[in-house]
């Protein structure tokens, strides 16, 4: 019975005269995402609303599902849309909405109207109170409760009559693009393609950056982090992927550094690539998935020694979560099952039996000082090779 869908947003009406910037991005990534769907459709702005026109047979759940990964998309109505021929054509398209909408006519139900034409004859309580009283004749088993209604149907009176009577809920946030863009550092663990979806959802555009060490971590390994990044460009939008052969500069630190310290300074020179391609990219921050205190590389002292390399701002979105709040967010946006698959990364393969947890900056310095006969050469040729991949 559907031919439409009311997409409903939340603080982009708040955007004043900036809004019809987040609208026509909504509007764009909506129209994008439903190319997935099987069907046709169109995506147009008015008045203050979105609405997705199918314009052919088309699979309504597939549709649904890939408007839920809009961010920016709060409600998704589906809504019958009739021509206003008078108070009597629309007490009919209600009646008929109603009786294909629901299997069984027993519940209770208010009739909530809104107007954005006020030139129509009637005001909104005189349109809700009507189309109730008909609604209770057609149905004996309605019975009206306008305080706690099991359903309520909404009636909108526009350049076209909008008839709908529940809200699917979408993702919210703001549009991918809207508000820059950003590096993630990913792994193949659970947290950071969670970091990149949060991040994505406050309108951020993502690209990221993986850090592999064959014959240590196996190609298997490297298509976790691609299947990874699929996972979420769904939400995100295309992603530029830049898989960095970090092998000769971890076996460097490795022989060079303490062990106790390596995870630090290995993290260190992580950040230092991932801001070159930030740079390259055009991205103004970097993203990770760390939590405080959640492993020895994560502690207050951790982050503020891993920071000091950095130029860039570094988001850490997932900062005051603990690990099962993470978990339930991947497990939502479907990174979960790929995260827990057994191929290890290059900073689990690495890791120190004792790693430091209240590291000293100084002390850091002065062992990476121990690094400068090669580590330069050794970051130049691990740029020179990366390879990028695009994900869609």
């Amino acid at each position: 019975m559907y031919q439409a869908f009311l997409i409903k947003y939340g603080e982009i009406g708040i955007k004043g005269k900036n809004r019809h910037i987040f609208e026509d991005t909504l509007v764009s990534q909506t129209a994008n995402a439903l190319k997935h769907a099987d069907g046709e459709f169109t995506v147009r702005r008015e008045n203050g609303r979105i609405y997705v026109q199918a314009q052919s047979a088309f699979d309504f759940d597939e549709a649904v599902e890939a408007m839920k990964q809009v961010f920016g998309i709060v409600g998704i109505s589906p809504v019958v849309l009739t021509e206003d021929e008078g108070f009597e054509r629309l007490a009919e398209s209600v009646i008929d909405y109603t009786q294909k909408a629901f299997a069984k006519q027993d519940f209770t139900f208010k009739v909530v109207t809104r107007r954005a034409r006020k030139n129509y004859p009637m005001d909104s309580m005189e349109v809700s109170a009507a189309l109730g009283e008909r609604l209770l004749e057609a149905f004996p088993g309605l019975k009206v409760d306008v305080h706690h209604p099991q359903v309520t149907l909404h009636v909108e009176i526009r350049n076209k009559i909008n008839i709908y009577s529940h809200t699917i809920p979408g993702p919210g946030g703001l549009p991918v693009g809207t508000a820059g863009r950003a590096m993630l550092l990913l792994s193949g663990g659970i947290d950071s393609p969670v970091a990149g979806y949060m991040t994505a959802r406050r309108g951020v555009r993502i690209d990221a950056v993986y850090f592999h060490a064959p014959p240590y971590t196996s190609e298997r390994a490297k298509q976790k982090v691609i299947d990874l990044a699929k996972s979420i460009s769904r939400y995100t939008g295309p992603i530029r992927l830049h898989v960095v052969n970090f092998t000769e500069i971890q076996l460097y630190i490795y022989d060079k550094c303490p062990q106790d310290q390596m995870t630090i300074i290995m993290r260190r020179y992580m950040m230092r690539l991932a801001e070159h391609f930030a740079g390259e990219d055009g991205s103004l921050g970097l993203i990770t998935g760390e939590s405080i205190g959640q492993v020895a590389s994560q502690t207050m002292q951790s982050l503020a020694v891993t920071n000091e390399v950095c130029t860039m701002p570094v988001y850490r979105p997932l900062i005051g979560l603990d690990k099962q709040d993470i978990i339930d967010i991947a497990q939502k946006i479907g990174t979960y099952e790929t995260s827990i698959l057994p191929y290890e990364d290059c900073c689990t393969i690495f890791v120190s039996k004792h790693p430091v947890t209240k590291p000293n900056l100084k002390s850091i310095l002065k062992s990476e000082s121990h690094l400068n006969e090669r580590i330069d050469t050794l970051m130049e040729e691990a740029i020179k090779t990366a390879e990028t991949i695009r994900i869609e």
